[in-house]
């Protein structure tokens, strides 16, 4: 049985690998995890340890090998330079959490409709409505973050990542 890897500890990678250990032993270690992932024991050490971005398609393998579809969206949003850009954070909550966060943001967003219906009507955005939309689009961000939530609980529960 294999210790904590003190330097590794704080990785996103290697706490998920971690978690799966308990449903896969060869996930217990960085050689076991490697060849069930396909890839070279270096690299997986480098890219627990921080020092090496994965592959997108290693993010992937990790997310599938460890039923861990957190994985993904932390590598679009930490990772990937577009991701980090137009993607949200978005974890793995738990249950309770995770609805109070759906309705608050569904709540906020009840008004949304009518709110760009008025700024739209006369064809031009003013100043004051610019503010206006970007309050809009922070709703909006709050329901998309939610959505991306309840789709990894829901990957996670369901024992897989698959697209929704």
């Amino acid at each position: 049985m294999s210790g904590i890897a003190t330097k590794a500890a704080n990785s996103v990678f290697y706490k998920a690998r971690m978690e799966a250990k308990e449903e896969n032993e060869m996930l217990s270690s960085r050689e076991g995890a490697a060849e069930v992932l396909g890839i070279d024991r270096t690299r997986l050490a480098r890219i627990e340890l921080g020092t090496l971005t994965p592959y997108p398609e290693e993010a992937v393998l990790m997310a599938d090998a460890y039923n861990a579809p957190n994985l993904m969206n932390h590598f679009c949003t930490a990772e990937c330079p577009i991701g980090k850009r137009i993607m949200m954070q978005a974890d793995l909550e738990q249950l309770d959490k995770m609805a109070i966060d759906i309705l608050t943001a569904v709540h906020g967003v009840a008004n949304v409709s009518d709110a760009v219906l008025t700024i739209v009507a006369d064809g031009r955005v003013s100043g004051e409505e610019m503010a206006e939309l970007q309050k809009v689009l922070q709703n909006m961000q709050q329901v998309a973050k939610a959505a991306s939530e309840l789709q990894i609980y829901i990957s996670k529960a369901k024992g897989g990542v698959r697209k929704l």
